[in-house]
């Protein structure tokens, strides 16, 4: 069963959803059903994927896309970068030659949980927390 802020991927065309609403339904796209894309959290020694965050001002953060910059060519690229705060959801969508890099200001300025999820075409889907 889906749950919410789940990732899938479907295996046939390509498209990525990311759950708003969990329900009991199997997720299904091109007649497969669709795949949870796990959020991986550290890296081997050659891939950056781990997203790093850092706090700036009160409710602010910034999340860079590895401890050295992920490339942004158009066959290895960081799609989207999220920031989940106090359960409250920011994305910033990239395409290649962006900087892999958002800021983003909250509106809660003293957030207790803060995660970053990043997704990258070829290797999938990381995050990091506070």
């Amino acid at each position: 069963m889906p749950k919410s802020l789940e990732v899938y991927k479907c295996d046939v065309c390509g498209n990525i959803i990311e759950v708003v609403n969990a329900s009991d339904g199997e997720l299904v796209c091109c007649g497969e059903p669709m795949t949870l894309q796990t959020e991986k959290t550290a890296d081997s020694s050659t891939e950056k994927h781990v997203p790093v965050i850092e706090k700036r001002a009160e409710g602010c953060y910034k999340v860079t896309v590895g401890s050295t910059l992920h490339p942004m060519k158009d066959e290895h690229y960081i799609q989207w970068i999220e920031l989940i705060a106090d359960g409250v959801s920011y994305t910033q969508f990239l395409k290649p030659g962006d900087e892999p890099v958002a800021e983003f200001c909250t509106k809660s300025l003293n957030a207790t949980t803060v995660t970053a999820r990043e997704y990258c075409n070829v290797h999938g889907h990381w995050k990091n927390s506070l």
